[in-house]
Formats: C-alpha cells, sequence, structure tokens
C-alpha cells in the first residue's frame, strides 16, 4: 500500500508553493522541502505527548508508572507490543510514549467499513472508531465481526451506506465490530459509544479517550513549550485569547500553582465548557473562561472588573494562539480549503494582535502561535506587528527547541529577528533524519514580543 501526500485544492496548493519559493535556503532546495512537508502532513507524528499535572498530589515518577500501565493495559487487550513512557529531557513536565508504524502489511477484512475523513485521521493517531464517525457497513454487519475500516477520503460517501464504496478511500486499519449494523442506522436512538475497536490499525499509538484525566493532559509538544516560552508566574493575571479546548489555558494555570487570574475566551458556549470541564478536571480555581469574541476584548470605558470586555494595559501576558488554516495538523491526506479561505485568517490574526497589544502592560508578555505553516500567517505577522506597533519588541524563547524562523519572499524581518522565532516545520523532515520528540511532531510556530511602551 502506497501513502499518500497531503492532497490540496489546486489553488490552495499554488499559492502555498508560492510562498514557500523555490531557491536554497541552509543548503536545502526550498521546491525538495515543500514537497517533504506535504509527505510529512500525510502521517501521524511518531511520538504521542502527555503533559503532566504538576499540581497533582503524587509525584511526576507516579504519574508516568500510572500511565504506563495505563497504555499497556490497551495494548495488552489488543495482543500489541508493550510501550515504554519516556521523560522529556528539558520539559520536566512531559511524558511521551514512541508510537509504532506504519504496517502496511496487514490483511484486509471482506467486510469494510466507511468513516468520515476526520475519524479516519484520529484513528491514525490512536482512535478507536467511534459510532457518530461511521459512514457506512455490510449489511450483515454485527457486533464481534472482524472489519476493515476506510476513511472516506473525499467526503462523497453517504450517511448509511451498505453497498461496495466506490468513492476514493483510504485502509487505515482493522479491528472489531462493537455494534452491528442495525443498531447503527436503524435504532430510534442515535447510537454512541465505541463502534469499531481498532486492534491492528495502520499506526498504533496510545487511545486517548479518558486517560488518566485528573494527572495527564494529552497535547501536541509545541502547544506545551508555547505555554512555557509565556512564562506566567504566580498572582499574574493572564489572558488566554482563543482558548478551547483549554490545553493552554490548564498549562498556564498549572505553571502559576493555580495562584492568580486566567481569563480564557472563545466564541461559542460549547467550546467555554469544553475549557471548564478541562480545568475543573484539574481542580484549578484561578480560570475564568467566558464565551465572548476576542476581537471586541478591549474597551477604554470597561470598568475592570474580571468580566470581559477589559481596559487597556489590564494583563501581565497575553497568550493568542490564533485561528488559523491549520496546515500543520498531522495527519491530514486530503484538504478541501481554498487560497480565498487561506487569504482569510490573515487580516483576523490581525485584529487579534492588535486588541492583545493593547490589553497588554507595560513590560507584559505576548506569545503569539499558530498551527500552520504559511508564511504569512506567521513570519509576515510578525513583520506587520513589529511594523504596526513600534512599542513591542521580539524576545529570546525559553526553551527553544524547533527551528528559526523561515525566510520568505521579500521578507523584512533581520537574521536577529528570525533567530529569536521558533517554527516546527515537517518539511524539514527528509527521509534520513532521526526521528525525535522534538523534531517529528505538528507543524507549529511560536513568537513572543515583549511590550516596551504604552500604544501612541
Amino acid at each position: 500500500m502506497e501513502w499518500p501526500s497531503l492532497h490540496l485544492k489546486a489553488d490552495c496548493k499554488e499559492c502555498l508553493a508560492s510562498d514557500y519559493g523555490n531557491h536554497t535556503e541552509n543548503g536545502k532546495n526550498v521546491h525538495v522541502q515543500f514537497n517533504q512537508l506535504l509527505q510529512a502532513l500525510a502521517v501521524p507524528p511518531s511520538f504521542t505527548v502527555f503533559r503532566v499535572n504538576t499540581l497533582a498530589s503524587c509525584s511526576t515518577e507516579e504519574i508516568k508508572v500510572q500511565l504506563e500501565d495505563e497504555i499497556n493495559q490497551q495494548y495488552a487487550s489488543r495482543g500489541q507490543h508493550r510501550a515504554v513512557v519516556e521523560s522529556h529531557d528539558t520539559l520536566p513536565d512531559v511524558l511521551y510514549v514512541k508510537n509504532s508504524g506504519p504496517h502496511l502489511n496487514l490483511k484486509n477484512s471482506a467486510k469494510a467499513v466507511i468513516v468520515g475523513l476526520q475519524c479516519g485521521m484520529s484513528v491514525l493517531r490512536g482512535s478507536d472508531v467511534f459510532a457518530q464517525g461511521i459512514m457506512g457497513a455490510p449489511a450483515d454487519m454485527q457486533s464481534g465481526d472482524l472489519v476493515s475500516v476506510y476513511a472516506d477520503i473525499e467526503g462523497a460517501c453517504k450517511k448509511g451506506l451498505k453497498d461496495d464504496f466506490e468513492g476514493q478511500k483510504h485502509f487505515v486499519g482493522n479491528g472489531i465490530a462493537r455494534i452491528s449494523r442495525h443498531s447503527l442506522f436503524k435504532s430510534e436512538t442515535p447510537a454512541k459509544g465505541v463502534g469499531i475497536e481498532m486492534t491492528s490499525p495502520v499506526y498504533v499509538a496510545p487511545s486517548l479517550s479518558d486517560i488518566l484525566p485528573s494527572v495527564v493532559f494529552p497535547q501536541n509538544l509545541p502547544s506545551v513549550i508555547c505555554s512555557h516560552v509565556l512564562d506566567p508566574e504566580p498572582n499574574d493575571c493572564v489572558l488566554d485569547m482563543c482558548a478551547a479546548p483549554g490545553g493552554k489555558t490548564t498549562h498556564i494555570a498549572t505553571l502559576m500553582r493555580d495562584q492568580g487570574l486566567v481569563i480564557a475566551f472563545d466564541k461559542g458556549q460549547n467550546r467555554v465548557e469544553r475549557i471548564q470541564s478541562n480545568a475543573s478536571k484539574w481542580n484549578l480555581k484561578s480560570v475564568r473562561a467566558f464565551p465572548y469574541d476576542a476581537t471586541k476584548s478591549c474597551a477604554i470605558d470597561a470598568d475592570g472588573d474580571p468580566f470581559p470586555p477589559f481596559p487597556p494595559e489590564y494583563f501581565d501576558r497575553v497568550l493568542l494562539d490564533a485561528p488559523c488554516s491549520g496546515l500543520g495538523q498531522r495527519p491530514s491526506v486530503f484538504n478541501k480549503m481554498s487560497a480565498r479561505e487561506l487569504s482569510s485568517y490573515p487580516p483576523l490574526q490581525r485584529k487579534l494582535l492588535a486588541q492583545a497589544v493593547h490589553l497588554l502592560k507595560v513590560g507584559g508578555v505576548l506569545v503569539y502561535s499558530t498551527c500552520t505553516v504559511t508564511h504569512g500567517e506567521n513570519e509576515r505577522q510578525v513583520e506587520w506587528l513589529l511594523r504596526e506597533y513600534p512599542c513591542v519588541k521580539l524576545a529570546k524563547q525559553d526553551p527553544h527547541l524547533g527551528g528559526t524562523g523561515a525566510h520568505f519572499p521579500d521578507s523584512q524581518l533581520s537574521e536577529e529577528n528570525l533567530k529569536l522565532l521558533q517554527r516546527f516545520d515537517p518539511g524539514d523532515l527528509d527521509p534520513l533524519s532521526a526521528r525525535t520528540v522534538t523534531n517529528d511532531c505538528i507543524g507549529f510556530f511560536i513568537a513572543k514580543f515583549v511590550k516596551t511602551e504604552s500604544v501612541r
């Protein structure tokens, strides 16, 4: 079985390719690096990362033992090899396990189940198939049947399909059906829970569903680094502007020893409830989450009570993990985004950055991050902010475990400034690169600023 590269719409691919340019940088042909990027984005990272609750009553070493036992109970029930949980050599609150795959010689079952694309990509990172994600199943499928699972690449499968699916599909592994076709599609109440237990996935990784929720939080490594770069201190007043599902919010509160105030915004009530739920699991009292439009978060006449909007220079630190194109997420084998949609993100990000600068105290820290690899949403935004707001300056990041900022056509950023940026680019992973938990992760970007004077 040949593994695909990420497929983009032609106009989006052309836009992204021109963004990368066609030149040599640090001894690498950027066109070759772009093709490597598309290949890397189609496969999951080689590691699953967990952030530890350092406020828990048990030690990190005790949590490490618990986590390894939990994962190996999963693996044993599925006939998979034992896993070893490792401690990160730089980040004391990070544990990780190496995944395995691709296992390309699995024997396909005669019974094929079609799942949605997002569901299929989740399977490649260790998830079982939940009933809601199943689009089609054989007419005679019963609970206990061995089935092969395929992701519907283009979203062409109609819910309830029982015949062979003729659209583009991608094999993600074998599993045991835990629900019958009748219960899936004929029951009066919607089917819930695990529909297929993945016993032989193409990529073996821990299932993250409800795994030690009071002491670990599954999180991509660059997202963990992001909160460390912000470096919040006890009794700070911190704003997380686009916070759901709350991974960085809870990390910030934990780094503050749950002393101070962490304000978290997101637009939808359901998303805010996820933030509140995750804070509750770790018994964090310093988090206050609001359903609020972060582009309207600063108001001159606000009274300063801990409810939005807020007056200028209210926060010691601001984290803006901005809405973005998500073109760093892995795995992704098909993306329907158009060039027009791709171009819609930078204007929104600039509105949010402007609000963040106004809300930040003089001497305060702003961290801007995205989970995408485009220069327009990353380095170009840094260039814009430094030009439009001379009151902020780039600052050194600690820890700095990723690469530096990337050159792009017509860039005005100096080499010194590029070195202050932190970029995790899967395109840097050529076939001969050694995979580590630090370099084999999602695409991500981090910039850190310090406000040196009030906005004029």
